[in-house]
């Protein structure tokens, strides 16, 4: 099981800012580039007035900042330059999406003009090869699965039908904070049905599921794994597994995985017959150019398993 595709977290929710300009992006892509990751994903390109590219629409009806560097562009020159495919993800107006009080007609409205414009600047770039959908849930939350349904179809209609990804997560104990109360495991039933439902619902609409693998305990992912696979497989979507390499397990928000805990992951997606993983997220957690210094000794370790699966 190798790890192809990564997330780009530039515009970042909880995890602390490198401050790269293109040089250390260069660097970083050449090292994606090295051990295989062929797709960057970038997870959102606005959350609430931070931005990713000087969008006309963001400033003048979101009052974002306009960026000091159209992100965007450099992503997309960077993937054509080390051969890889770039999905856009979309915007975030709100850190709280599955908060009831959001009015998820006028996100989606909003939405499909900031996706169209998008589209509009960069559409022709050869690296643009798809979109991603950057809320996250867990369960059934209505509004955000019908969102996925009404912008995942217009992301495929204005541009060719290029393929929509979303990356829910599960509702195990490590969805919370260690000290939350109200934190308890995987109901297998519950994520069965109501994933069941969901996946019913966007087939068509949307074709990738990569569900984020750190909410649950280690010994409940192989089985939910398969329930995943068996899901997609059920409703012709293609499912991947989001492989965290940063560790729920610490006091305190995010170190860089242990390699062994990254192994028994891509052990249990393999074993579930899953054949893509992607990572949240390479250039902070398993790049050699991390702030982390534990993040260059997980890309060592990963480079030797590399050689062990094709020596």
């Amino acid at each position: 099981m190798r790890i192809t595709a990564t997330f780009l977290d530039e515009i970042s929710t909880d995890i602390p800012h490198q401050n790269w300009g293109y040089a250390e992006w260069d660097r970083d892509f050449k090292a994606m580039q090295h051990i295989g990751i062929n797709t960057v994903v970038m997870i959102r390109c606005g959350l609430e007035r931070f931005i990713t590219y000087p969008s006309k629409i963001m400033v003048s009806e979101c009052g974002a900042y306009e960026p000091p560097v159209d992100l965007v562009d450099m992503f997309l020159e960077l993937a054509e330059k080390y051969g890889m495919r770039f999905f856009f993800g979309t915007y975030v107006g709100h850190r709280e999406w599955c908060d009831g009080g959001i009015d998820y007609k006028k996100e989606v409205d909003l939405d499909k003009r900031i996706v169209n414009e998008a589209w509009e600047r960069y559409g022709t770039r050869k690296a643009f090869k798809g979109w991603y959908l950057s809320k996250e849930i867990s369960v059934n939350v209505k509004p955000v699965v019908h969102e996925f349904v009404e912008l995942g179809r217009f992301c495929k209609e204005i541009s060719g039908n290029l393929p929509v990804m979303i990356s829910p997560g599960m509702l195990g104990r490590k969805a919370w904070l260690p000290t939350d109360i109200d934190a308890h495991d995987l109901d297998f039933e519950r994520h069965y049905r109501e994933w069941d439902e969901i996946m019913g619902t966007i087939a068509g609409n949307v074709d990738i599921v990569a569900f984020q693998d750190g909410h649950v305990h280690f010994w409940e992912l192989p089985e939910v794994l398969k329930i995943n696979k068996a899901l997609a497989d059920k409703h012709g979507l293609d499912c991947w597994t989001n492989s965290e390499t940063f560790d729920r397990d610490m006091p305190f928000r995010f170190p860089p995985i242990k390699w062994e805990k990254l192994l028994l992951k891509l052990k249990a997606a393999e074993a579930a017959g899953i054949k893509n993983t992607m990572t949240f997220e390479f250039s902070h957690f398993m790049s050699p150019n991390s702030f982390w210094p534990q993040a260059g000794n997980l890309y060592n370790r990963y480079q030797e398993y590399l050689l062990t699966v094709n020596p």
